[in-house]
């Protein structure tokens, strides 16, 4: 078990906090989306509520080692100083002289955000002397940047050599969550692996086969196994490369016994654009010269049949173009049928989360993962740099 923020004493402390508030600006520098800002509200109002002197720190884009105008965490105080209703100070940078008397004279109840990390090549480096630098400025460390946590960066796993960093609540909620669905799952437990490329999930899908009861397949890879079973797939996506492996994945499922589901019918198109003509079509029916862009109707029913009776659902990637209209129709089929199931339901990953916002049902979804390349590398697996740096309880 690792720590998290309620483990450690933070009343009258500097503590340092990890964020990631590298959201979307517009050619103006304003902030277009601030779901990440918003996300890491309940740890800095607890730091607050428990006295602290708060120095938040991230980075922005990608500058490259470079101080870039246009990359400047000042939109974010700004907008941190509206949310929280209280004037939040802007560091001129995240080290040196200037930066360390600003932190020294905080006092408890205020907020301090530094500069882009990223304007130092020694962040992405991990460098020893910059973590370094950056544990100086504070007593505790809180990590609270799930989607940093696949990169062993100096504010994100190099610290913690200097400073035993604990988890924030968002963070410790994707480590209860992914972490628990990837080494502790509840049964009867079902994995939807979705998006464009085979290639992209293949440690997900490995990884999560020997330990769900049924596995659910959409999107573009969808075609690849199909086309591993012999079906015609018109001029759909498909990475030829990756059928031999399609099959054995197959034969690994029937081996294992687990449900290994696939659409029934797909929406085909004649071209990729929204208004080209459409219809449905049994998969051994797709024409030669139209392309699959969407799960069928009857594939919907079936697949939410199955998700019913689960107890764990996990949800990565969309089951078609979910971006164009005439193609959404699974994904949102198939948010509903994970919004309606009792079980626990997890989505991740940049793409399925923007269409289980679009379907407005995310209220109804346990948790839904805040880091792309994070929450995939999890699933898969992996251990991140970010999470083992965690102190132990």
């Amino acid at each position: 078990m690792k720590k998290n923020i309620t483990d450690v004493a933070v009343d009258n402390k500097r503590v340092f906090v990890r964020c990631d508030f590298n959201v979307p600006l517009d050619e103006n520098c304003n902030i277009t989306d601030d779901t990440r800002i918003q996300k890491t509200l309940p740890t800095i109002q607890y730091l607050l509520d428990h006295n602290a002197k708060v120095i938040l720190a991230s980075h922005l884009g990608r500058p490259k080692g470079q101080a870039v105008e246009k990359y400047s965490l000042k939109p974010v105080a700004k907008r941190l100083s509206e949310l929280l209703g209280r004037n939040v100070i802007m560091a001129p940078d995240c080290v040196g002289p200037e930066v360390q008397k600003l932190a020294e004279g905080l006092q408890p109840g205020q907020v301090l955000l530094l500069e882009n990390l990223r304007f130092h090549k020694e962040e992405e480096k991990n460098d020893p002397e910059f973590s370094k630098q950056l544990a100086s400025l504070a007593e505790v460390g809180i990590s609270d940047a799930f989607g940093c946590c696949h990169r062993a960066h100096a504010s994100v796993a190099g610290i913690a050599q200097y400073l035993p960093l604990a988890a924030g609540f968002l963070l410790e909620k994707e480590i209860r969550f992914i972490g628990g669905a990837v080494d502790n799952p509840q049964h009867p437990f079902a994995a939807i692996i979705g998006g464009a490329k085979v290639s992209d999930k293949i440690e997900v899908i490995s990884n999560l086969l020997p330990k769900v009861d049924v596995m659910i397949i959409g999107g573009g890879m969808a075609n690849t196994f199909l086309a591993a079973q012999g079906y015609g797939i018109g001029k759909s996506l498909v990475e030829a490369d990756k059928i031999d492996l399609a099959k054995k994945l197959i034969e690994q499922a029937k081996t294992q016994g687990v449900k290994f589901l696939l659409p029934i019918d797909v929406t085909v198109a004649a071209e990729f654009k929204n208004d080209a003509d459409h219809k449905e079509v049994p998969v051994d029916q797709v024409p030669a010269d139209w392309m699959i862009l969407d799960v069928g109707t009857k594939s919907q029913a079936l697949f939410a049949k199955e998700l019913a009776s689960m107890k764990l659902i996990v949800w990565n990637g969309p089951m078609g173009v979910f971006e164009m209209e005439n193609y959404a129709k699974g994904t949102k089929s198939l948010a509903k049928a994970v919004a309606d199931s009792d079980a626990v339901s997890i989505v991740g990953g940049g793409d399925s989360v923007s269409a289980v916002n679009k379907t407005g049902l995310a209220d109804k979804i346990s948790h839904i993962s805040t880091g792309g390349g994070a929450s995939l590398e999890y699933l898969e697996g992996k251990k991140l740099p970010g999470v083992e740096a965690l102190a132990d309880k």
